[in-house]
């Protein structure tokens, strides 16, 4: 248990935003504010000076923006960082994306200008300092680009999915993302479908970038569409995402149902759809992050026959999930995340060995 405050420095090139943070952070008793940094040389100073346990830290800053300073810190001096934007999607996605994939262990909207959203961006930076201090940065290694799969240049036709390997993630999965896909086969005889916990706007930005650096295709679900071999379906940010079967195969099911543990969408109303409709044909696979999303949800797959991984302690940025999943589901293996691809192609290669071959459909 901490007997202080943990203390945070807070980087922004708005002196509005940096002194709303503050006000912020001084009125909990669980944080203080070791010092600002209006740019991104004074914040790396303030770094090494300051020591501070968390950092808050702007993307969009000049000269130096907030990932070049990120990766800088993560590089020489880890500890555990929050990304603000003040944009959604497009190049800030872009921006989030990249800072997650470095080690940034969370992002928060900044408040409208307008202020309307001042205490939701306060609760949100509040629970996201709080998540910081169990993340475990320091330990894990460098990833300065992450690999990229080869993707074969002729397309084959579509083949209908009759294995569904599922994953669950939140704060630190886009970075155990980005070395899982792109280690994973054109050839996967499977569907992928990912849940990962982002808000609209920016599930986009993560398929885009996976796509770009994976030889499975990945796109954000659309609600409706079949499960095709070799293509990887993210669950979009706002909305639940379950798996439908009709005669062994599988379509994307999209909707509005409340949160699950405060998510949407949540891994467990995929896991659930999965045990019912594939049972034996699924792998569950739950990766870092905080709570215990995942673990009921893999519980009920194991128990219609599903093979089960999770990501270990030491290469989980934060091993909520993965440790609620252990006590609550069990598994069949425990693997760091850049083992975990190699062993998921293995399993569906072990499937698809002893089930008969799908018809091809029409391109």
């Amino acid at each position: 248990m901490r007997s202080e405050a943990a203390s945070v420095l807070v980087v922004d090139d708005s002196a509005t935003v940096r002194q709303v943070v503050c006000d912020l952070i001084a009125g909990t008793g669980d944080f203080r504010v070791a010092g600002t940094a209006s740019d991104g040389l004074e914040a790396i100073r303030k770094v090494h000076a300051l020591d501070p346990d968390v950092v808050t830290l702007d993307i969009q800053m000049p000269e130096l923006d907030g990932v070049q300073v990120l990766g800088y810190i993560m590089s020489e001096t880890p500890r555990p960082v929050i990304m603000l934007s003040a944009l959604d999607g497009g190049v800030a996605g872009e921006q989030t994306m990249r800072a997650l994939e470095l080690g940034a262990v969370d992002f928060v909207h900044k408040p409208h200008a307008d202020g309307a959203d001042a205490r939701g961006f306060g609760d949100r930076l509040l629970a996201a300092l709080r998540g910081a201090l169990a993340a475990n940065v320091g330990a894990l290694p460098a990833l300065a680009r992450p690999p990229r799969g080869k993707r074969p240049s002729s397309r084959p036709a579509p083949v209908p999915a009759r294995y569904v390997v599922a994953m669950a993630a939140s704060t630190g999965g886009p970075r155990a993302l980005a070395e899982i896909l792109p280690a994973l086969p054109a050839e996967l005889a499977a569907a992928v479908v990912i849940v990962q916990h982002l808000p609209s706007g920016f599930t986009s930005s993560l398929a885009q970038r996976l796509d770009r650096l994976s030889a499975v295709r990945v796109a954000e679900a659309v609600d409706g569409e079949p499960l095709l071999e070799g293509r990887a379906y993210v669950a979009p940010g706002g909305r639940h995402i379950s798996i439908r079967a009709e005669n062994g195969r599988g379509f994307v099911r999209l909707s509005d149902e409340a949160p699950l543990w405060g998510m949407k969408p949540a891994a467990d109303v995929l896991f659930q759809s999965l045990a019912r409709a594939f049972g034996p044909r699924a792998v569950g696979v739950v990766l870092t992050g905080m709570g215990q999303d995942g673990a009921e949800g893999l519980r009920a797959m194991r128990s219609a026959g599903a093979f089960a991984i999770v990501q270990d302690r030491a290469s989980s940025a934060v091993y909520g999930m993965p440790h609620m999943a252990l006590r609550i589901a069990g598994a069949d293996m425990e693997l760091a995340a850049g083992a975990i691809a190699a062993a998921v192609a293995e399993r569906v290669a072990a499937l698809a060995s002893v089930t008969v071959a799908v018809p091809r459909l029409s391109s």
